[in-house]
């Protein structure tokens, strides 16, 4: 993945030397913390609660913590990475839309995070509050997906970027309004239904950018699109499910599966349109 040009954003905000104490996720082994990471990436769910109540006397297994300077080069990229999301969501919705898109803040955090949706740890991976319309990033997390969740190259980080700025592009648009309102109306299995398609079309306006910059700025190599769309996969339901509790059960899905997921991205690389990703379960982008 190379940059025709370096538009970096000025949206960051750097609070990674006043980072607040997240929670530990100790007692539980290796391959213990790799679900756990999974389960809590795009899920908004903090694996140290999941973890409660667990008897397990293996040790905690720490990653390695990045250096300054590779720091410094995610710190970059990542300013790169939602440079490019800003111009490319504002040529959207000025063309689909006749509107200005207003650009969202991107919080770099170290431990944990207070944000306008609450505390956070820095073990709940990257997040979007609508209630400040900020996105919130560990830079460890690009670390840890690579090395300990197999979604290896920068394209997959990339991915990860745009996807929560597609869940911003919903808040703009009125549709996470929409399906909170719905939610208190809904049965349980109806509001896992808006969640998933919550997260699919997040997922669809992911692959809406990855096909918008690579016609102005971003040049993809190959390799770059698997990159994306095993990304994508690693984080469905089904197979969350499946690894951590070694059987399915859909009508508890929230976000979709890894073909959905997969499917959806590909979608929106495809078309490149931002209607294309219009679900029936959520109301039209007008």
């Amino acid at each position: 993945m190379k940059w025709r040009t370096g538009r970096k954003s000025e949206n960051i905000e750097d609070r990674r030397s006043s980072g607040i104490s997240g929670k530990a996720a100790g007692g539980i082994g290796g391959l213990g913390i790799l679900l756990l990471l999974l389960i809590s990436m795009f899920l908004g769910v903090d694996p140290g609660q999941i973890i409660q109540g667990i008897d397990s006397t293996g040790a905690s297994s720490q990653g390695s913590q990045m250096s300054t300077e590779e720091q410094n080069e995610s710190a970059e990229f990542v300013s790169l990475v939602l440079g490019d999301t800003e111009a490319t969501w504002s040529d959207i919705f000025a063309e689909d839309l006749g509107r200005t898109y207003i650009e969202p803040k991107l919080v770099l955090f170290s431990g944990g995070v207070q944000s306008a949706c609450g505390q956070a740890s820095s073990q709940v991976g990257p997040f979007y509050c609508p209630s400040d319309q900020k996105v919130y990033l560990d830079l460890e997390f690009l670390k840890e997906l690579q090395d300990r969740l197999g979604a290896t190259g920068d394209f997959a980080q990339a991915y990860v970027i745009s996807h929560e700025v597609g869940h911003h592009v919903q808040t703009l648009t009125g549709t996470l309004q929409y399906v909170d309102t719905m939610n208190k109306r809904v049965s349980q299995k109806e509001a896992n239904e808006l969640s998933v398609a919550l997260e699919l079309q997040a997922d669809c306006y992911a692959g809406v950018w990855a096909n918008r910059a690579s016609q102005q700025d971003l040049i993809l190599e190959p390799g770059d699109i698997e990159e994306g769309l095993n990304a994508a996969s690693a984080v469905g339901d089904d197979r969350l499910q499946k690894q951590s509790q070694g059987y399915v059960v859909p009508d508890s899905f929230t976000h979709g599966t890894s073909a959905q997921r997969v499917a959806s991205f590909r979608k929106g690389l495809e078309s490149g349109d931002l209607f294309a990703c219009d679900s029936s379960l959520l109301p039209p982008v007008k």
